[in-house]
């Protein structure tokens, strides 16, 4: 690219990178402080407040009060045994959104060695060259040192209005080319300063790093500054309201059998609030909130694997909804490997394969395409104009790297062309090159109507051939002011470029499994129609010929248009605004639209869309910051790789939220109902923190785990609106866990009218119980399966779940303490087979369930 660069910085080199490397070791990274991740004290606290582990040290109190040492000293045990598994999933979460922090930090553009590197922005430090396009963000506070760039400062100054920044001058102030510090941060010219995080909105340029760190002006104003925080998902708070719902339940409930117990049973008062302890306990869903922050967050870790990062954590929740995707084509669609493929004039062709050289009537065209075109440019199809014309035309008098514009017109909604206006020595005359969309190149034309319907046939021909055509036309200025439109200049038509982006081989394939997903794809690009529809059909995107445009779009109303998009998959020569009624059109039908962008005039789009997804290669940091995913690689087929695992993150966390409160059931019905009915006490604090303990590791390791589900992307998309805490999903739950209780509490109730102490009718039911936990984790893994069948074995977790639940319920039963402790007896063979009968009875009773629910309509199932 230094080829391209003017004379005055071709010799620049930048540091060295052994420079740049103790320069970053002397003055540490470029990142303001952040939020410190919890401490280990930080996350005990947070533990103990928690109204389950408050409820644990009431009892552990209580215990102590009754004189029960022994099992006081059992049950708060338990808390530190919490705290460890706690501390350890508090950890694996934190990591994952380092691991997405580390991803989404700003990137840079510098000189390093003679050569444009990439590097974190938190790798940059003082005396580095930024390289700046439109579109970035600016690393560090910088001196301007070359080109002309507009910066948006509202993150300091609250001013929305772009500021134009012009180089230090004189350059010779400094020996650039080894990149030491010329100027202090206050020492440049105000229009000259750049500073860190703000944005460059127009224009490119080289930048001489100032400040790092604190020393940025950002820096200074608040040190203080910690990382942004994750907003708080649908789903999370939808979670919070139930567990705070149920929690005031439960309390009320647990209010009354406290009375109960005390007033009508007679039972003392210690003992009355210890059993009520329990059942408050047993009703706290308190694996939700677990449940929730860990599937999310490493949800978004295992989707950063797949090349897609995530910003905001809701749109994970929404990735498995997506019912359309909206994609631009080239870099999504196509490779972005831009390449001059044709040159049209009205009367001669040329091809660029092979080719061995480039004849005289074609260099005009090429010349005036590259003084249309910024000497370092940015686009890729801008580059390719460069590369092609510095192939041919190097060493002829038709390459000038020298020249410079004085002025340019910019692409705007009314003209989709951009002239640059370039003195003439000495002379008052000025000349125009002009590049744009073939039918607005002919506008400035100003030709009969023959000429430019022959002119737009060939455009037309070219552009059904997959290239991507431009105009390219010449003028010149003799006089005073300029006019304020590029339309009051008099062109001269040259010809037309045909450019060349190959489809992604693996786009087809995508879009295929798209599609088979109940995903409708819509092309939304500002290219020409004809080359928008034979992408379209090479990539199979639609077999739907028709193509509408901006200038359509905007000559339609919304109910028309409404209409119109309904049966149109390729929409062509749109602008930002047209993007932006397009998805705002879409979601008011009810659709969950994704939308991809990669430019500074993208973020209007990717906002509005339910989850804007940026490029991270050749996307702006203004499009990165506005989009909710970004992809890392610009390739569609990261996109449905993300779909499908959205779909597999809000699955399991289905399954997850159905076995919580499946297995909540019984609990609460073995602590309620023998009490009720004059039993001896089935359950204690101690049986139910135990269980917890088996309960939290099923939710948040093995659930989390579980690969997605046969058949993911061959199903249509769910509503927006849907829940896991919906009616469907909590009573298939409900009615799980109260069947099972139905059936231990009759086998409790047997077992002691057949003259079976206590004990060891607690001890049967007790196994049946663990037991039944292991068989809700079957039933509500895959409901369409049977409980045992082959296909369960494919969670990794699973086998270690089981064995862990054997060593739980083997130390239970096993060690003498243990088992005094927990009022259990050492089974005997009428006790083992009562446990037997009544597991074997619960895993008959789930799976009956599912063979009832399989046969009800798709429409009413859970």
């Amino acid at each position: 690219m230094n080829a391209t660069r003017p004379p005055s910085l071709r010799n620049l080199q930048g540091l060295r990178a052994d420079e740049a490397a103790r320069r970053l070791a002397a003055n540490g990274p470029n990142a303001l402080p952040g939020a410190s991740p919890k401490s280990f004290v930080g996350i005990v606290v947070g533990i103990l407040v928690e109204p389950m582990f408050l409820m644990l040290l009431v009892a552990g109190g209580l215990y102590l009060a009754l004189g029960d040492l022994a099992e006081a000293i059992f049950l708060l045990s338990f808390v530190f045994v919490v705290i460890g598994i706690t501390v350890a999933q508090e950890r694996k979460t934190q990591r994952a959104i380092e691991s997405l922090r580390d991803l989404s930090a700003p990137r840079a553009l510098v000189m390093r060695d003679g050569e444009e590197v990439r590097i974190a922005g938190r790798d940059v430090v003082v005396g580095d060259l930024l390289v700046l396009h439109e579109g970035d963000r600016i690393a560090a506070d910088a001196t301007l040192v070359d080109g002309q760039l507009d910066a948006n400062e509202s993150l300091l100054t609250g001013e929305a209005v772009p500021v134009t920044k012009l180089p230090m001058s004189p350059m010779s102030t400094s020996p650039l080319s080894t990149s030491t510090l010329s100027t202090s941060p206050t020492s440049a010219a105000p229009e000259a300063r750049l500073f860190a995080s703000t944005l460059v909105t127009r224009g490119v340029g080289l930048a001489e790093v100032t400040a790092t760190a604190a020393a940025t002006e950002v820096g200074r104003i608040g040190e203080a500054l910690a990382a942004t925080e994750e907003p708080v998902s649908g789903l999370q708070l939808a979670s919070r309201r139930l567990v705070r719902n149920l929690t005031i339940g439960g309390l009320a409930l647990a209010t009354i059998y406290f009375l109960v117990n005390w007033l009508w049973n007679a039972q003392g008062l210690l003992e009355s609030l210890l059993a009520s302890i329990a059942l408050i306990m047993a009703i706290l869903p308190e694996e939700i909130p677990v449940i929730l922050t860990v599937f999310l967050a490493l949800g978004a870790w295992r989707i950063s694997q797949r090349k897609v990062l995530t910003r905001r954590v809701p749109a994970v929740e929404a990735l498995g909804a997506i019912s359309v995707l909206a994609v631009d084509k080239t870099g999504t669609l196509t490779e972005n490997r831009m390449q001059l493929a044709e040159l049209q004039l009205e009367d001669a062709t040329f091809v660029r394969e092979g080719a061995t050289e480039l004849a005289e009537p074609f260099h005009e065209v090429v010349e005036f395409a590259m003084l249309a075109t910024p000497a370092d440019p940015f686009d890729p199809m801008e580059k390719a104009i460069q590369q092609f014309g510095l192939h041919w035309l190097t060493g002829t008098e038709h390459v000038h790297a020298e020249w410079s514009p004085d002025v340019e017109y910019g692409l705007s909604p009314d003209i989709l062309a951009m002239t640059r206006v370039f003195p003439i020595g000495a002379s008052s005359q000025q000349m125009l090159a002009t590049k744009g969309a073939p039918e607005a190149v002919v506008d400035l034309c100003h030709l009969d109507s023959a000429r430019a319907q022959g002119i737009l046939a060939q455009a037309e021909h070219m552009a059904a051939r997959g290239l991507r055509v431009l105009g390219v036309a010449r003028g010149r200025w003799q006089g005073g002011t300029l006019p304020r439109s590029q339309h009051d200049f008099d062109f001269q038509f040259l010809g037309l470029l045909g450019l060349v982006d190959p489809p992604r081989p693996d786009a087809p394939a995508a879009i295929a499994e798209c599609r088979a997903a109940g995903i409708r794809i819509i092309m939304m690009t500002g290219d020409h129609p004809a080359t928008a529809r034979a992408i379209a059909g090479e990539v199979g995107l639609s077999e739907r010929p028709d193509v509408i445009t901006g200038v359509e779009i905007d000559a339609l109303d919304d109910p028309a248009l409404r209409e119109r998009l309904r049966h149109v998959d390729v929409c062509a020569r749109l602008q930002p605004v047209q993007k932006v009624r397009l998805v705002r059109m879409l979601r008011e039908d009810g659709e969950v639209v994704a939308m991809t962008g990669d430019g500074v005039n993208d973020a209007p789009a990717l906002k509005a869309a339910d989850v804007g997804i940026a490029m991270g290669k050749r996307g702006t940091d203004v499009a990165r910051e506005a989009a909710a995913l970004v992809l890392l690689d610009d390739s569609f087929a990261s996109i449905v790789a993300a779909i499908r695992q959205g779909r597999r993150i809000y699955d399991n966390i289905t399954k997850a939220t159905r076995f919580v409160f499946a297995v909540h059931m019984p609990i609460i019905a073995l602590t309620l109902v023998p009490s009720l009915l004059h039993w001896p006490v089935l359950l204690m604090p101690v049986h139910i923190v135990l269980l917890e303990l088996l309960i939290d590791p099923s939710c948040s390791i093995v659930f989390e785990a579980e690969p997605e589900a046969d058949g993911i992307m061959q199903r249509p998309p769910r509503a927006l609106a849907a829940s896991p805490f919906a009616a469907g999903n909590i009573g298939v739950a409900v009615v799980q866990g109260i069947g099972a209780a139905v059936l231990m509490l009759i086998g409790y109730g047997s077992m002691l009218g057949l003259g079976m102490d206590a004990e060891h009718s607690r001890a049967a039911v007790f196994i049946s119980l663990i037991l039944a936990l292991f068989a809700l984790v079957l039933a509500n893994r895959h409901p369409d399966r049977a409980l045992l069948s082959p296909g369960t074995a494919r969670n990794r977790w699973l086998r270690p779940m089981f064995l862990g639940v054997l060593l739980v319920l083997g130390l239970s039963i096993g060690v003498p303490y243990l088992r005094a402790v927990m009022g259990l007896a050492l089974p005997t063979v009428s006790s083992l087979a009562g446990a037997v009968i009544l597991i074997v009875l619960i895993f008959l009773w789930l799976e009956g369930l599912r063979l009832a629910l399989a046969r009800r309509p798709r429409g009413q199932r859970g």
